[in-house]
Formats: C-alpha cells, sequence, structure tokens
C-alpha cells in the first residue's frame, strides 16, 4: 500500500499507454485515476489536473491518497502499444504490474477504491437528477439516466473477463465477491471464447476507471457554463 509521509510529497509510478490518436497516463497504484491526451505530455498533465477530483472521489476512504501539485511527482515505469480501444478512447492495455498477486490487505484496499468510485458515481448522478446534460465532445449526447445504465451493463459485462456469468442480484456485491475469490487465488467458473481473463488487478483498473470517467463526465456536462 502506498504510504504519504507528512514532510516529503508522494511519488506515483505511471503507466503510459500510447495508440495511434491517442495516450492514456495511468497510475499504477491508484485505479480510476487515469487520463488521457493526444500526446505523452498532455497525457500526464491530465493526471495531474485530475488529481485533486480523483481525492475528492477518494472522499473519507483516502488511503492514503495525496493529488500531487508538480508533473515531477511523476514516474513513467512502463510504455505500452495502444490498440483499438486505446484509440476509440478507453486505456485497453494491462500493465505488467498488474500480473502481481494480491495479497488479502490489497484486497480490501482495491475494493475500498471500487467503492469509493460508485459513490462518486452516485453522488454524480443524484447531483445531475432533473437537470438536462449539455451535448459536445464531452460524452456525446446520452443523458443521465442512460449514462448511469451503461456504467451498470459493462460492468456486470466485465464479469465475464474474470470468468463468471452475470447473474441477478445486486451486481456491486457480485462484483466485489468475484474479484475476492480470484484474488485469493481461486479458479474462475468458466473461461471465455477469447480464452483471456483479466487479472483481479486489472479488472478494478478498468472498472474504477470506467465508473469514474462516466462520474466526470455527468459533473462536468451538468454544470453551468462559465
Amino acid at each position: 500500500m502506498m504510504r504519504q509521509d507528512e514532510r516529503t510529497p508522494a511519488r506515483y509510478e505511471v503507466t503510459i499507454e500510447r495508440g495511434g490518436k491517442r495516450v492514456f497516463a495511468g497510475a499504477n497504484a491508484w485505479p480510476g485515476w487515469c487520463r488521457g491526451g493526444r500526446t505523452e505530455e498532455a497525457a500526464l498533465e491530465a493526471l495531474l489536473t485530475y488529481g485533486p477530483r480523483y481525492a475528492k472521489a477518494m472522499g473519507r476512504r483516502r488511503l492514503g491518497y495525496v493529488a500531487p501539485t508538480d508533473i515531477g511527482r511523476f514516474r513513467v515505469v512502463e510504455r505500452l502499444t495502444g490498440n483499438a480501444t486505446t484509440d476509440f478512447g478507453a486505456p485497453g492495455v494491462a500493465p505488467r504490474s498488474d500480473d502481481r498477486p494480491v495479497d488479502e490487505e490489497e484486497a480490501r484496499r482495491l475494493a475500498a477504491i471500487m467503492k469509493a468510485c460508485w459513490s462518486a458515481l452516485d453522488r454524480a448522478a443524484v447531483a445531475a437528477d432533473g437537470l438536462v446534460l449539455r451535448t459536445g465532445p464531452r460524452g456525446g449526447g446520452r443523458q443521465l439516466a442512460a449514462i448511469v445504465e451503461h456504467v451498470a451493463d459493462a460492468q456486470v459485462a466485465y464479469l465475464s473477463k474474470l470468468g463468471t456469468l452475470p447473474s441477478g442480484g445486486d451486481a456491486r456485491a457480485t462484483i466485489l465477491a468475484v474479484f475476492a475469490s480470484r484474488a485469493r487465488g481461486e479458479p474462475p467458473e468458466r473461461t471465455p471464447r477469447s480464452g483471456a481473463l483479466w487479472s483481479p488487478r486489472y479488472f478494478m483498473r478498468r472498472a474504477a476507471w470506467h465508473v469514474l470517467d462516466h462520474a466526470w463526465e455527468i459533473e462536468d456536462r451538468s454544470r453551468p457554463v462559465a
């Protein structure tokens, strides 16, 4: 777990994912804190800019996270070649660090981050209830209910990447239970036709990014134009 000494600004290990049209910068230890740009420099600047928003999303679960105040606090430890997903607008390649085992303490931390991201989405949805979201480049034309439904559907679909068929009931509770099972090294129920499963770390990274990206979309599109 990343700890913060009060006298020393935190340093964050970052992975760069470079596609043909888009680049993502993501903090390895903090799922959901990942932003894109046209260049590596722009992606890193966006990551820095969103640091305070990520801190706010973590809320009382801050978990030692402190938003950096300058780009020098980032250390790029891996550069990945992106794919069609990258250029479509989502990080789509797992860092090598996500292949590491997840011990019990780390599993609890990752679950807490995921819960914080869900809470951020819920808060954004409540604040925007009854508003007409602005259309435009940030999120296209989806309105609030469609965004929330899209996020829920995507997370259920992600379960197949952990080797579990979606089922009824509390989807968030199921996600946490299946993640915990895979983190303990228990075998998946099934293997997708592609034969490719996500590691538990990458599952949380991808799911948290998707939830927070849409939470921030709702916030941005529901604010009055300055």
